[in-house]
């Protein structure tokens, strides 16, 4: 398959249901079909010239179909927009999005409870929403990759789309919701915004840079048990701030987010292959 267009031998091939064209060929083939019309016309036109008893068939099955199709109903409106937030969020993400969200105002309301807390710039100072912040996004987009939590994985990690594109939709659609909630909380705390938004975002891409090897959910929960181990046990234990949350740690913080980024891009192809929901 080249750069722009699918080859002739994959589309003949295709067309004709060959069995020996390899796994990967036919997905690569099935995703730059959705988005070429080009090569659709080619297959058509490959269709009814090596298969002509299927484009028969094909033909017999649309005019038997176009008639009711033109009699159904439509789909009501409130349908529709769930259809298209489906293809951000699954329902068995919402539970955890309130978890999360349960926690961000918990740490906050603790936060402001505790005197002795403020915005991490004291050594004697330790902010929760500035601990928790690198962690709290990686639960949600673990819960909106997992096998175990999405009846449809199976179903989902088979159509072209379901590599690294739906992959960042749900990150994205789980970092709209936290973040907002994380920066209400660093501004009632003092905390810059610099200091809790680069962890939480380098986390994250770290999160899905691991997802490729070892799967998504198990690189979440791998890094949340590091993180609270390494980082959140000793600064609950002394009551300082960890140097990694401190202002010095930011450039660490970046080159941590543009690595995970790189990851991702090289090895977007592992996110089309169901080893990714584990």
């Amino acid at each position: 398959m080249s750069v722009e267009h699918a080859s002739t031998r994959l589309i003949d091939g295709y067309a004709r249901g060959d069995t020996d064209l390899a796994a990967d060929e036919v997905w690569a083939l099935e995703a730059h079909l959705e988005a070429c019309r080009s090569c659709r016309d080619r297959l058509s036109a490959a269709v009814t010239v090596t298969a002509p008893a299927v484009t028969a068939l094909v033909g017999t099955v649309r005019a038997g179909l176009e008639p009711r199709l033109a009699a159904t109903a439509r789909m009501p409106r409130r349908r529709r927009l769930w259809a298209r937030l489906a293809t951000w969020l699954t329902p068995t993400t919402v539970p955890w999005l309130a978890m999360v969200m349960s926690v961000t105002l918990l740490a906050l309301l603790l936060d402001l409870a505790d005197p002795g807390t403020g915005d991490g710039s004291g050594p004697g100072e330790v902010s929760l929403v500035l601990l928790l912040s690198p962690v709290l996004p990686v639960l949600g987009v673990a819960a909106s990759w997992s096998r175990g939590l999405d009846p449809a994985y199976e179903l989902t990690a088979s159509v072209p789309r379901a590599g690294l594109p739906l992959v960042l939709r749900r990150t994205v659609a789980v970092l709209v919701l936290v973040v907002p909630a994380l920066f209400v909380g660093g501004w009632a705390t003092g905390v810059t915004a610099a200091q809790w938004l680069l962890p939480c975002l380098a986390f994250t891409s770290t999160t899905l840079a691991l997802g490729g090897v070892v799967g998504v959910t198990r690189a979440a929960l791998a890094l949340v048990a590091v993180w609270a181990v390494v980082v959140v046990a000793p600064a609950l234990a002394t009551g300082r701030t960890p140097l990694a949350l401190r202002a010095d740690g930011l450039p660490v913080w970046g080159l941590i987010l543009t690595l995970g980024i790189g990851v991702v891009i090289a090895r977007r192809g592992a996110y089309s292959v169901l080893g990714a929901h584990r």
